[in-house]
């Protein structure tokens, strides 16, 4: 059951069965095995080590790990796969009736030790998926159009690149910054002048906004949830498949496996998929590192832009990426840093910045202000800043669930998507919402779990989006919390003004240089590196 720890479960079942159950119960390992991994997905892997997974174990008093591993196998409650360069001229597994399941038997002295990773069968599938569809739409493309004319008439160098790229392959990567956003809007007007049916997706709707005004054309942009759902894009054919030539997935980053699998699924034979975005910002919420597995496997064209972001915060960001945090330039008040000693005197300069300073000196108003900060709790987490902001901006009972009308909201309909909003009203319906324009009506029971404040977001929920100002905090207790791509990511949601509220001294400049991605182990990389490609000799 969601939200229920071993501990729990094990009060539970002793309560339940007395001395007819124990720490190596075959029902409670199985469900040690499938919680594990379900934990692993939280953080974004599609698979653990099985040797990760027997040390677990072992700190839940499981007497024999490798045997309660073997039996979940068995039950089917996970998946198990071997390394497949490694996998060759390893032993025989005893008893196996299929290669690569796991074995008590140890590599011989001079082979190399061979990985054995498990995974839960939602993820493993959604991997064999993709990396299937992906193989389709690179041996299925065809040259069709004459793309020659287009890439010439391209904005910039980098856009000619793209395009040219797009014309000759089905699948395309593309990195860079926010302006090179610019890249692939060019490549969607291109591909429309050709008399394509084309479309542009983003993975929020603020990115959807900014996409069209790139290209010119509201229609050439819709948000990927949108489009999967249905409410939007060109509909589907007799087969099931999107009615497109070529499409363009911006913020490519936040794809997760699962929702990778399914858009890939809905394209047809022939159909050109370019996935954008900026390597630099934190991944998906949900499982799997799609973007960067495609780029690392080298199945396909990799352009990246050479289109720097411009401007003081442009020139901060781009030092973050290289990991070097350096001082920066800013006549305009473009980057401030506000010292402050502790999450008491956080939260305070922060709505002073919000309401006060930001409007007054930078000319922004309180409404286009962002905050960012590390996490949900503590003194200077999300809630914590919502209260006071809160207090400030829009003050009221929060007559309607802790809601009034006015207050700025987020609303996660489902992980990893978050829709900033407004609240508008309630009645027996439940919390009504302004949405970017769209009206959103939600339920009563799902009010309390869906819907936050939003004046304050933390940097997972505020990816993909934009603000003309953006107030990062990083109260002193959130030094361990930091990394390269989380400064990266907030850093970077700053159009025009970006205020640091720097708690954490040595810590910030640490995280930069010292604290890369956590790596997720996933297997869609080797899935696509074993794929055959047109050019496979």
């Amino acid at each position: 059951m969601p939200g229920v720890r071993p501990e729990q479960a094990d009060g539970f079942a002793r309560a339940l069965l007395g001395a007819g159950c124990g720490p190596d119960d075959e029902r409670r390992t199985a469900a040690l095995v499938g919680w594990l991994l379900e934990r692993a997905a939280l953080r974004g892997h599609t698979a653990m080590d099985a040797d990760e997974v027997r040390t677990a174990l072992a700190g839940f008093a499981v007497t024999d790990p490798a045997e309660a591993v073997q039996h979940a196998v068995a039950e089917g409650v996970v998946l198990v796969f071997q390394d497949e360069e490694a996998e060759e001229g390893a032993p025989e597994p005893e008893g196996a009736e299929e290669p690569g399941e796991p074995s008590g038997d140890a590599p011989q002295a001079d082979q190399e030790p061979v990985q054995v990773l498990l995974g839960l069968d939602r993820y493993a599938l959604a991997e064999e998926s993709l990396a299937d569809g992906l193989a389709r739409l690179v041996n299925s493309c065809e040259k069709g159009a004459d793309w020659t004319d287009a890439a010439a008439a391209a904005p910039s160098p980098s856009a000619g690149e793209l395009i040219r790229a797009a014309a000759t392959a089905g699948l395309v990567a593309h990195s860079g910054g926010e302006t090179a956003r610019a890249e692939p809007a060019a490549l969607i007007a291109a591909a429309h002048g050709l008399g394509l049916r084309v479309l542009g997706t983003t993975h929020s709707a603020d990115g959807q906004r900014r996409l069209a005004a790139a290209v010119g054309d509201p229609r050439s942009a819709v948000t990927l949830s949108a489009l999967l759902s249905g409410e939007d894009g060109p509909g589907r054919d007799a087969d099931g498949a999107f009615a497109l030539d070529v499409l363009v997935v911006l913020d490519a980053p936040q794809l997760d496996v699962e929702t990778a699998a399914m858009l890939v699924e809905s394209l047809a034979d022939g159909t050109r998929l370019i996935l954008s975005g900026d390597p630099g910002v934190l991944g998906s919420a949900g499982a799997g590192r799609v973007f960067a597995d495609v780029i690392a496997a080298r199945s396909c064209p990799h352009v990246v832009s050479r289109t720097p972001d411009p401007g003081p915060i442009g020139e901060l960001v781009s030092g973050i990426g290289i990991g070097e945090l350096t001082q920066v330039e800013a006549p305009g008040r473009e980057v401030v840093i506000v010292p402050v000693r502790d999450p008491g005197e956080a939260v305070h300069r922060t709505v002073q910045l919000v309401a006060d300073s930001v409007p007054r000196a930078i000319g922004v108003p309180s409404p286009d202000t962002q905050v960012i900060t590390v996490g949900h709790g503590g003194p200077a987490g999300t809630t914590a800043l919502n209260a006071a902001l809160k207090q400030r901006l829009n003050p009221g009972p929060g007559r309607f669930g802790g809601f009034d009308p006015g207050d700025r909201v987020v609303h996660v309909p489902a992980p990893g998507r978050a829709m900033p909003g407004s609240v508008v009203s309630a009645d027996a319906e439940g919390l009504h919402l302004d949405c970017a324009g769209t009206p959103v009506v939600v339920p009563q029971e799902r009010v309390e779990t869906s819907v936050r404040h939003s004046w304050a977001l933390s940097a997972h929920q505020a990816a993909g989006m934009r603000w003309p100002a953006v107030v990062v905090v990083l109260p002193g207790d959130a030094a361990q919390q930091l990394s390269r791509p989380w400064v990266y990511t907030a850093f970077s949601r700053g159009e025009r003004h970006l205020s640091v509220v720097h708690g954490v001294d040595q810590a910030l400049p640490r995280a930069v240089a010292e604290v890369p991605a956590q790596e997720r182990t996933t297997r869609l990389r080797p899935l696509l590196e074993a794929l055959p490609t047109p050019d496979a000799s």
